[in-house]
């Protein structure tokens, strides 16, 4: 591919058009080298394998000949369009429309054009004396007695009930269509949860958060269909969905109740003397978690000075690719922050609704991070991988292979990386700032976003 013409020509805002042109003499190659390799596997009657003729082969199967050296020439010369022109991509490749109804021809060039997501040009601020205050963290009595009464109830034993109460968790077939009448989830055994009153009303069905969902969903028994309408939130991983009117019909199966257990049963199950031991575990893990969080909100002081020194244009809309980095990303950082896993997806329910304008910061957070990781030559080993892993696990009371394998099954094995080398930049710059310590109270009053990390209320 060292002939191909390659023209890039902005298309937008993080966005990059590559027009390539294949000259016919490689056009050639790549087809009788397809070939050859075809002709060295195939089987056909009366022919041993790799004996049949040339020209059979190429008749019986000329358009599967076609189709792979296609393949190879666009992801050969898209590859080197990349190294020659230095772009750092960011997602993967947009294919022309028409590309795939384009079919290569022997003695001739072939043409084609794909827009990439690339990294946005800009200049880091300053790394060294960022001013950041450090919250002076205490683990009360009534944290230990809240933290100990939610273990209880998420520990407590699941009983069917005849109809729901607030609170309750139904199971059944949920399928979600929009005004055209397209099907975009059909999933059995979907759980949704009838919502207490402390959510106002407010509730989640297939990802999807419904302000007036109590009103709609009310308090079903089983063997009852229910009907949602909902719109589709402009920030969904899922283009087709979003904008789009949506209906779930939820045929309720089962309806479950969590029955919390004593302490006490508690204590007994967990290994210790009495209850006065397992409050000092769970004193013990609520002080972790709060280390965890304290330099959370100490890497957020850093990440928004960083944001607030820099502009640069981001894309005009978010895409697919771009939307479900910044939801994987929201939803590994809340796991590494010891957030209980129903509200970590209420919680990416909930960035799904938001505004444009709260995904784009999202993004421009990523861009960021992404170039401070490389001028501070940040790397991420197995041994970083296998430590985050094990600390994720250990506050979802997990295993780590389990926890290993969910993420693996979930996509998100890149985003545990991306996540492990943003930590590892703010830490540096962290390293170089000027840290004052601050009162908890004197903390929550100066800096309101951070204080709601701190907090565990809700979770």
């Amino acid at each position: 591919m060292s002939d191909t013409h390659v023209t890039v020509t902005d298309a937008g805002p993080c966005l990059k058009k590559l027009s390539l042109s294949i000259p016919p003499e490689a056009v050639k190659e790549k087809l009788g080298v397809t070939l050859d390799t075809l002709a060295g596997e195939a089987e056909l009657p009366g022919f041993r394998k790799g004996r049949a003729p040339r020209r059979l082969i190429e008749k019986r199967f000329g358009g599967a000949v076609k189709a792979e050296a296609k393949k190879q020439i666009v992801s050969e010369a898209f590859s080197k369009a990349i190294d020659d022109h230095k772009l750092q991509v960011v997602g993967e490749p947009i294919p022309d429309d028409k590309l795939e109804e384009v079919e290569l021809v022997e003695g001739e060039a072939f043409e084609f054009e794909v827009e990439v997501e690339v990294m946005p040009e800009f200049e880091l601020p300053a790394l060294e004396g960022i001013k950041v205050a450090k919250p002076l963290i205490e683990v009360t009595d009534e944290m230990v007695e809240k933290e100990l009464e939610r273990v209880c109830l998420t520990e407590g034993d699941l009983e069917e009930q005849t109809e729901a109460k607030p609170g309750d968790y139904c199971t059944g077939k949920a399928v979600m269509t929009d005004e055209e009448g397209a099907e975009h989830y059909n999933i059995d055994g979907a759980v949704v949860q009838c919502p207490t009153k402390d959510k106002n009303g407010e509730g989640m069905i297939l990802g999807v958060l419904v302000s007036d969902f109590e009103k709609q969903f009310g308090l079903p028994k089983p063997g009852e269909t229910k009907t949602i309408k909902a719109d589709g939130p402009e920030g969904h991983e899922v283009e087709a969905i979003r904008g789009k009117k949506l209906t779930v019909t939820f045929d309720v199966e089962r309806v479950d109740r969590i029955v919390p257990t004593t302490p006490e049963a508690l204590a007994e199950r967990f290994g210790y003397e009495n209850v006065d031991g397992l409050k000092d575990q769970v004193r013990g893990q609520i002080f972790n978690n709060l280390m965890v969080r304290q330099q959370v909100v100490m890497r957020q002081q850093v990440a928004r000075h960083l944001s607030d020194a820099v502009s640069f244009d981001l894309p005009q809309r978010l895409t697919a690719g771009q939307a479900e980095r910044i939801l994987q990303r929201r939803a590994m950082e809340l796991m590494y922050r010891g957030v209980p896993q129903n509200v970590v997806e209420q919680r990416v329910a909930s960035l799904r609704a938001d505004s444009q304008e709260a995904a784009a910061r999202e993004l421009k957070m990523l861009f960021i991070l992404h170039k401070a990781g490389d001028q501070l030559g940040v790397q991420v080993t197995e041994g970083d991988v296998n430590a985050r892993i094990t600390q994720i696990a250990r506050q979802r009371n997990m295993r780590p292979d389990a926890l290993r394998q969910e993420i693996i099954k979930r996509r998100q094995a890149g985003t545990i990386v991306q996540q492990i080398r943003e930590h590892k930049a703010l830490d540096a710059i962290l390293d170089k700032a000027e840290v004052s310590e601050m009162s908890i109270d004197d903390f929550n009053k100066k800096f309101k976003e951070e204080a709601e990390m701190l907090s565990t209320e809700g979770e």
